[in-house]
């Protein structure tokens, strides 16, 4: 069922000219189930020529054209999603109904920014003399090189291929080394929908060496990053520095807030939900609850059973609500930030601690009382844990809300329609949802603030950063 990964490279699939690979393993049981190609500094060579190639000659393809071509490869991800879930499971842990989800909502993106191409409409500005036109249009930024995560191994890698190919760039896609297969299904999708060979490239290795020969290039102009924030903020100093377009998904430690008037049913199965999906390696994850006194009792109740209620276990298991974490970095990451939590006087209602000793089995874990001089108030704990604190008032709770340098997501629960004004203009977060789950959607935004990075990757305003605006003044003779 799993076979090896390769390179894409000029229309090829291919292993790397070197002959190097790199063992993926499944998270559920720990085994080696492939390799996967690794890239070197020929490959990265041969992929930029054929990105180069690429952008000159996709470019010239209508926008009407690229999205019928972006059409059927929608359609492609949508009739091979079973297939490619069955390897987004065993590669990545996630329950296999999540990973159909993904696979299915990928198609989804796909059509939603074919059609959004389309609309990417210049301007005619009102001249001062006759005789004289002013026009605003819209160019393909050109080559994108693009760096994405292993937690949502088509979601991330979606977003941004699609904005490349219906803008008319080409693009080198650097997927992540621990869920190879699943992406390279997704741009088999593009491929045999009849994008050119050279627009899409694909390939594998040591994620900074990769990042530091690509940014740096000259045939390279724009460079979209998902992860980690610190390894977000070398890289766009390094785009920076090259003067490349730079859109920067980053992390977050979102703040989910529930008022006393909410529906704390609601707000608890809702939130269980959010925080457990993936194991909790969402970026977007809710991690500090932060609940009204008068609720804070019966709320914590209420999501500790919601935890205590779902079944860990290997993401091929159809009862498994939870999968394992995605390698094993993950368990003593987690482990050492509970630790310190507990060290700091935190309270463990159910979990915190790891499931036997085969695969990276983390149980989903509730704390309170969790002082904010711990790690794991401070870090993303990017895991299935949850961290449940009481407030008393608005300001109190704004406050704490906008304590962290992040600002990605954010959550509340209330009402009150007064309330969910003033906590949507208050709190610092590049998205909110209030009383439902809202994020994420093909056609909304998508990204952060401050220290959760700048750039969407969702909505009208995604394409924009794969676009040149160019000027022209012409006066007739």
């Amino acid at each position: 069922m799993y076979q090896d990964t390769l390179l894409h490279i000029g229309g090829e699939w291919r292993p790397a000219r070197s002959g190097r690979t790199i063992a993926v393993l499944n998270p559920a049981t720990e085994e080696v189930i492939g390799q996967v190609a690794h890239a070197g500094r020929d490959d990265l060579d041969e992929a930029l020529d054929a990105a180069e190639k690429g952008f000159a000659t996709w470019r010239k393809v209508s926008a009407f054209d690229r999205a019928k071509v972006m059409r059927k490869a929608a359609d492609l991800l949508r009739d091979r999603a079973p297939a490619i879930a069955e390897l987004m499971t065993l590669e990545q842990g996630k329950p296999l109904a999540e990973a159909k989800g993904e696979v299915l909502a990928g198609g989804d993106i796909i059509d939603w920014f074919a059609e959004e191409a389309r609309r990417a409409y210049g301007r005619v500005i009102p001249a001062r003399g006759e005789g004289i036109y002013q026009l605003v249009v819209k160019e393909p930024v050109g080559p994108v090189a693009a760096f994405t995560p292993w937690n949502f191994p088509i979601n991330q890698v979606v977003r941004k291929l699609s904005a490349a190919v219906a803008t008319g760039c080409s693009i080198i896609v650097k997927a992540p080394e621990e869920t190879p297969a699943s992406p390279a299904e997704l741009i088999r999708c593009f491929l045999d929908a009849g994008v050119p060979a050279n627009v899409i490239g694909l390939v594998y290795g040591v994620p900074a060496e990769i990042s530091e020969y690509l940014i740096p290039h000259p045939i390279i102009r724009k460079v979209t990053f998902t992860g980690s924030t610190p390894v977000g903020k070398l890289l766009a100093a390094l785009a920076g520095k090259h003067m490349k377009r730079a859109t920067m998904e980053l992390g977050g430690h979102a703040p989910a807030i529930v008022f006393d008037d909410a529906d704390l049913d609601h707000a608890a199965k809702t939130l269980a939900f959010a925080k457990f999906r993936n194991a909790g390696q969402v970026c977007v994850s809710p991690t500090r609850f932060l609940v009204q006194e008068a609720s804070f009792a019966p709320f914590v109740e209420r999501f500790t059973t919601h935890a205590k209620a779902l079944k860990v276990g290997a993401g091929m298991d159809p009862d498994s609500q939870m999968g394992p974490l995605a390698h094993g970095r993950r368990i003593p990451a987690v482990e050492t930030l509970v630790a310190d939590a507990r060290k700091h006087g935190a309270e463990v209602h159910t979990g915190g601690e790891r499931i036997g000793n085969k695969g990276y089995f983390y149980a989903p874990t509730v704390m309170t009382n969790v002082p904010k001089t711990a790690r794991i108030m401070n870090e993303e704990p990017f895991g299935p844990v949850a961290l449940i604190s009481s407030f008393r008032d608005l300001d109190e709770v704004v406050e704490e809300s906008n304590r962290l340098p992040f600002g990605l997501a954010s959550y509340a629960f209330t009402r009150s329609a007064k309330t969910a004004n003033a906590v949507a203009s208050r709190v610092e977060a590049g998205m909110m949802t209030i009383n439902h789950l809202g994020l994420a959607l093909p056609e909304v935004p998508f990204g952060g603030m401050k220290d959760s990075g700048y750039g969407s990757e969702g909505g009208s305003e995604a394409i924009e950063a794969y676009l040149n605006t160019k000027f022209v003044s012409q006066a007739g003779l």
